[in-house]
């Protein structure tokens, strides 16, 4: 959906999954640093909106999340994901309870996918899931914001900021008072950061939860049953998963940033050498320079440096190996 915040001075239209929103508005770093100080806020209005609402939602969803929800306080926030038969990550929803209905943003363009399977396993729950993508938009205030919370928005509160449910008919009053606008990039410069993976960015078809540090945010070891458990419990009982999140810190003499899915190499073993891994979002950061997070094979040497493509990268560990 094309936001009406598009039509704000500088706004230059993000692109891929993220078209529909500001990628910027004219001023990358300024945008960063307004966040990290704590002002301004993110036009996230083109992810998808779910809800679940009914007297069975939060016990239901216990059983298709692989987080804990039955007992999910009002207003308290929290992750989660939906997992294949095999362990594999589908879904990532970012959820909160208002005492009445279960909220959550999606991916963009997730939500058709993510309602047909939820509408498959209803059967004699008491439950009714919704698709609110269309009267429903999603906006970031960054961590220490003051600006007002409109009356009657959801609120999910995190360490990194809240995320708020509004009409999509306020979205433009809302921008008029809690500016000034922060685009996409300075939010994923944030992101990237603080280590935090992104479903379709920092995931394939194959990942599973361990590779991306989502044990305890996201995935909880001490629940009942769920479809993909037995990977999760096999992982974390008898073995290690077979790749790893990186933080990368990239050569910063390099014009362009390494795209998503470049090919990453030991730096020793040069640019014809085996390839270890990819990577998975790469940004320029206003304090840090040019940082990336990568998936990288379990054994690949913590202290290896690196190749995407012709880029020299100095890895970080996001996850043990």
């Amino acid at each position: 959906m094309k936001s009406p915040l598009l039509s704000l001075p500088g706004a230059v239209p993000a692109e891929g999954v993220d078209e529909g929103v500001a990628a910027h508005y004219g001023d990358l770093f300024r945008e960063q640093r307004a966040l990290a100080d704590g002002t301004g806020f993110v036009d996230l209005s083109h992810r998808g909106v779910v809800t679940v609402t009914g007297a069975d939602r939060l016990g239901w969803l216990h059983l298709l999340l692989t987080q804990h929800v039955s007992e999910l306080p009002p207003g308290q926030a929290t992750e989660a994901l939906i997992l294949s038969a095999h362990g594999h990550i589908e879904h990532a929803l970012y959820l909160v309870d208002d005492g009445e209905t279960v909220w959550a943003h999606v991916e963009p363009g997730t939500q058709e996918a993510l309602i047909a399977y939820l509408e498959s396993m209803k059967f004699f729950y008491r439950v009714e899931v919704a698709d609110r993508t269309g009267d429903t938009a999603v906006v970031h205030l960054p961590a220490g914001s003051i600006a007002e919370v409109p009356e009657g928005a959801v609120v999910r509160e995190t360490a990194y900021g809240r995320d708020l449910f509004l009409p999509r008919a306020d979205l433009e009053s809302f921008a008029a008072a809690a500016g000034p606008a922060a685009g996409l990039l300075a939010h994923e410069a944030l992101r990237v950061e603080h280590h935090r993976p992104r479903l379709g960015f920092e995931t394939d078809h194959r990942t599973i939860p361990h590779e991306l540090g989502w044990i305890g945010p996201a995935v909880h070891l001490q629940k009942g049953c769920y479809r993909g458990q037995e990977t999760v419990a096999r992982v974390q009982n008898l073995g290690k998963p077979p790749r790893r999140l990186v933080f990368l810190h990239l050569d910063g003499s390099d014009v362009h940033l390494p795209a998503h899915g470049t090919e990453l190499r030991v730096a020793d073993d040069g640019p014809d050498g085996r390839k270890v891994g990819f990577v998975t979002t790469s940004v320029r950061h206003h304090e840090l320079g040019p940082i990336a997070l990568a998936l990288v094979k379990r054994n690949v040497s913590v202290d290896a440096r690196l190749l995407a493509g012709e880029t020299a990268a100095a890895q970080e560990v996001v996850v043990e190996p």
